[in-house]
């Protein structure tokens, strides 16, 4: 057996001495000084950075991941929302960011060799704008200066001597071919391109076919044979003049080259030069401006102009090989100051991964290297992407190409969507690439354990977990940093400054949302919120400053907007719809307390806790639970109240005893283990025919031993009992009592401090068991040590409970109830069942 007990627990004696003291107002509120601030208003400290309140923790870790320049850790940020988690995250990522150099751009080029593997080339950071302006003006002179060399005098006299040279030798084998032809009686001529004979007769006119029917066979024949000839000499002519005609096109075309060569060289060596720079993949832009050299000088009949009726589509031809040499700046760093810091707040696979645009052509859809769009990963190269995991687990497609991504490091941009498409597709490959990208991935508590029991291989690349708390150990400088947070946020919404009574109001309600006079609520939303709104009242007065009284009106007027499900509750009570007893005193019934949250506003109510007890084997019967009301915490805490009642009552096991416990008027549910101190209370009152206070609710965790554990919501409680009583009207005796550990949670509000200290409302704290029902019976409680492990026997072997006691009163109804299951049914029975 355990009988240690806190510090802070009550004496053993006190335990079984008699009724506590009530707590005094001072220990009811938190009263913070504005002179402790050490400022007049916010105005004072809007110079000052935000610092990270209470999180040291959490900023260390932050600045440790941030500045880790290594794979596999990115940063796993869990904690509340309204933390400030994601802003404090952005300020470190900029902070970190500022000293890092500026990534290098990314540019998509076209691939001369495979058009649908366009080339990614990264350049220093701004020079990806310089070659993309280079290669506009490379393209514009290219479109200004190539036919104006190619109609240059020179080039055109070069031209016409070629020309001129083959259209010599051309019509002199032309002219041996017209001879050859007239000696076998054909006439030869040029039309359309084609070589066409005509058969002459013995005047030198063409022959008709019936003249050539009228001509005997002999004739004929030698016709015939003379057509074969020609037929022949004409081959031999092709074969003499193709190779002249090849010699034309080749010399033209050497002779076209050799006069743009040096353009091309001249302009191209002026884009290496404005990329002097030495980079990683220089190579590789050296091979790309050779592929465009080459192909400028492979097409070079498209720079001249030609017939007017190709003219439209020389241009469009034209057009489209140029747009081959521009460049696509994907991600352009050139006005980057640091590293780039990116919070994505709409992860899909396009924004996050980059994409590829698609045109119609023919019910085709087509495209191009000029079409590629970089995604957040791609423009966070270098630096730090924010993202937010309940947004990734939203689509399973983009969760499983970020899990390919970080176990690669590299990115291939793809348009997953073309695969379902009803047209036909031209797609690309872009070139993968290597990023290299922190990853700050915002989430909760409870999504950073399900991912790593979920996805261990997505979660081993998280291996910095930046840690928030809740809330933190407040004292002066927490309070200052409150004022520095008031001071930004009233900044950067325009709003008037505070004055130090208004701060120390919002800093007060963050210990109250802590539940703790010495933390305060790390959720700074909520305060963020009400300084918008405090600062609303302060305006409509026309007040140069916020003060106290604003900040009061803000959180008055957010309880009005959201507290009408609790006034129907207290009507229901005051209508005497739902029964709750304030005076007078009642055997095994009692005023219990319970929350109800509502996730934007919890309040408290009186729950009425009933116990009816006879004589019987079957124990301790919970009705909530029979009927599939009671939670898991909740019957494990009427386990541990049985637990406790046997031990009290061990030396008269087996105890012959059917009890029931039920929630009067609760239909929804019960949970918690909240109370399982007034249900014992009401157990035992029901046991030992002791009535009960109702004027007096109770609220308290019990261990198997009778100590009062703590309890959540308890400012929310003792205030939903208050406004009850309140409503009734108070009269000395109304009051709370709560677990001694829960001293140090009580922020109440004002209303209910001014009615303790005119003496109209009570608050009790008590450590053990002993002491709550002392108080709520006015009859000791029976045990000079209530947490002894069982009761002392006197010298007939019977427990010595103090005679007149509650659990004296107890043991003898327990005995009567033996006697009567002993009249019921055979002694050795019942010996049998115990």
């Amino acid at each position: 057996m355990n009988d240690e007990r806190p510090d802070n627990a009550v004496p053993v004696a006190a335990a079984g001495a008699g009724a506590p003291a009530p707590l005094p107002p001072s220990a009811l509120r938190l009263r913070i000084d504005p002179a402790q601030l050490g400022f007049a208003d916010t105005d004072e400290l809007a110079h000052e950075p935000l610092p990270w309140i209470g999180q040291a923790r959490a900023q260390a870790a932050a600045r440790f991941g941030l500045e880790l320049d290594q794979p596999r850790h990115h940063l796993f940020v869990l904690g509340a929302v309204g933390t400030g988690r994601a802003t404090l995250m952005q300020q470190e990522m900029q902070a970190v960011a500022a000293k890092r150099p500026a990534p290098p751009d990314l540019c998509y080029l076209h691939n001369f060799e495979n058009p649908q593997q366009p080339r990614a080339l990264r350049l220093p950071a701004g020079q990806g704008r310089v070659l993309r302006q280079r290669m506009q003006e490379f393209v514009r002179t290219l479109q200004a200066d190539i036919p104006k060399r190619l109609s240059e005098p020179g080039f055109k006299a070069a031209l016409s001597a070629l020309e001129k040279n083959y259209a010599d030798r051309e019509a002199q084998a032309y002219a041996e071919l017209a001879a050859f032809a007239r000696q076998r009686h054909f006439a030869l001529r040029r039309e359309g391109g084609q070589l066409i004979f005509t058969l002459l007769d013995e005047d030198g006119e063409p022959l008709s076919a019936e003249g050539l029917a009228a001509l005997d066979e002999a004739r004929r024949r030698a016709y015939d044979d003379g057509e074969r000839e020609l037929r022949a000499e004409i081959l031999r002519f092709l074969e003499v003049t193709a190779p002249l005609e090849r010699a034309l096109r080749e010399g033209v075309q050497a002779l076209r080259r050799q006069a743009v060569k040096p353009l091309l060289e001249r302009e191209l060596g002026a884009v290496r030069q404005a990329l002097r720079k030495q980079f990683k993949d220089a190579r590789k832009l050296n091979q790309w401006l050779d592929g465009i050299a080459a192909d400028v000088l492979d097409h070079l009949d498209l720079f001249e102009p030609g017939d007017a009726e190709d003219e439209t589509e020389r241009r469009e031809a034209l057009e489209r090989r140029l747009q081959r040499y521009r460049v696509n700046l994907v991600v352009d760093n050139a006005d980057t100051q640091g590293a780039p810091v990116i919070v994505e707040n709409n992860p899909l696979y396009r924004p996050l991964f980059g994409s590829i645009e698609y045109q119609t052509d023919n019910d085709v859809l087509v495209t191009d290297f000029s079409r590629i769009r970089a995604g957040s990963l791609l423009r966070a190269h270098g630096g730090f992407l924010m993202l937010h995991l309940r947004d990734l687990l939203a689509d399973e497609l983009v969760w499983e190409k970020l899990r390919r991504v970080l176990r690669s490091g590299r990115l291939q941009i793809e348009e997953p969507g073309t695969m379902f498409s009803a047209l036909a597709t031209t797609s690309l490959e872009p070139e993968a690439v290597d990023i290299d990208v922190k990853i700050v991935l915002i989430g909760t508590h409870k999504q950073y354990y399900a991912l790593q029991e979920g996805d261990p291989e997505f979660a081993r690349h998280f291996r910095v977990k930046v840690d928030f708390d809740d809330s933190f150990v407040a004292g002066p400088d927490t309070w200052r940093a409150t004022g520095v947070f008031v001071a930004h946020t009233a900044a950067r919404r325009g709003l008037p400054p505070f004055d130090a009574a208004a701060v120390a109001r919002l800093i007060e309600d963050s210990h109250r949302q802590a539940e703790d006079r010495t933390r305060q609520s790390a959720v700074f939303a909520r305060t963020e919120t009400l300084v918008i709104e405090a600062a609303q009242h302060a305006r409509a007065r026309g007040a140069r400053l916020v003060e106290r009284a604003d900040v009061e009106q803000a959180i008055a007027a957010r309880n009005r907007r959201h507290d009408g499900p609790e006034q129907r509750l207290r009507a229901a009570i005051a209508e005497g719809d739902r029964v709750v007893h304030l005076s007078g005193a009642r055997i095994g019934q009692l005023n219990g307390l319970s929350v109800l949250d509502l996730g934007d506003y919890a309040f408290g109510l009186p729950m009425r806790v009933a116990a009816r007890t006879v004589p019987g084997h079957d124990g301790l019967l919970n009705i909530e639970r029979e009927v599939e009301l009671s939670g898991p915490i909740h019957d494990k805490a009427v386990l541990i109240l049985h637990s406790y009642l046997s031990a009290l009552f061990a030396p008269l096991a087996p105890l012959a005893l059917t009890a029931s416990i039920v929630f009067e008027q609760e239909y929804a549910g019960v949970e918690g283990d909240s109370a399982s101190c007034a249900e014992f209370f009401a157990l035992l009152s029901a046991l030992a025919g002791v009535p009960l206070k109702q004027s007096i609710a109770v609220t308290g965790a019990l261990n198997p031993f009778g100590e009062v554990l703590p309890i959540g919501g308890v400012n929310e409680k003792i205030e939903g009992f208050f406004r009850v009583c309140a409503a009734a009207g108070l009269d000395g005796t109304h009051g709370v009592i709560i677990p001694a550990r829960n001293r140090r949670h009580l922020v109440l509000a004002d209303e209910v401090v001014e009615a303790v200290e005119r003496g109209r409302f009570h608050v009790w704290a008590i450590d053990h068991v002993a002491e709550g029902m002392t108080l709520l019976s006015g009859v000791p409680f029976g045990l000079a040590d209530p947490r002894a492990a069982t009761a002392p026997l006197d010298a007939a072997g019977q427990p010595a409970y103090a005679p007149g006691s509650v659990l004296a009163r107890a043991a003898e109804t327990l005995r009567a109830y033996r006697r009567a299951c002993l009249r019921a049914g055979s002694p050795r029975a019942w010996r049998a069942r115990g």
